[in-house]
């Protein structure tokens, strides 16, 4: 099964920019969607942004939309969470996760979790 690995998380300032990365190892189904959660203290894991690995298609938490892009390179087998414009409410515990099949916003739905990488943005 699919092993999922998160890097690129660290400390920024408000209005910077971070890029994290989710390497996947193992095999990989074109039925598969890659997501980005995040948790912060004392809240539940919320959906950030995801991409269906065949198709490309993408969706965004309002939260997030216009200042973070997911993406991949499929010769890595890494999926991205590029970062833009970040704010201190975007600090949490970031984590990749798959499922098998379309969009989901619930992590109750994905099968398949990296260990979380950490996000603080100071004001």
């Amino acid at each position: 099964q699919v092993q999922l690995v998160e890097s690129g998380g660290g400390l920024v300032q408000a209005g910077g920019s971070l890029r994290l990365s989710c390497a996947a190892s193992g095999r990989i189904f074109v039925s598969y969607y890659m997501g980005w959660f995040r948790q912060a203290p004392g809240k539940g894991r919320e959906f950030v942004a995801g991409r269906s690995w065949s198709s490309g298609t993408t969706s965004y938490a309002d939260s997030v939309k216009g200042r973070f892009t997911i993406s991949r390179d499929n010769a890595k087998n890494t999926v991205y969470l590029q970062m833009n414009s970040l704010k201190p409410e975007d600090t949490a515990v970031y984590y990749c996760a798959v499922r098998r099949g379309d969009y989901r916003s619930s992590p109750e739905q994905y099968a398949n979790w990296g260990q979380g990488t950490q996000v603080t943005v100071s004001s």
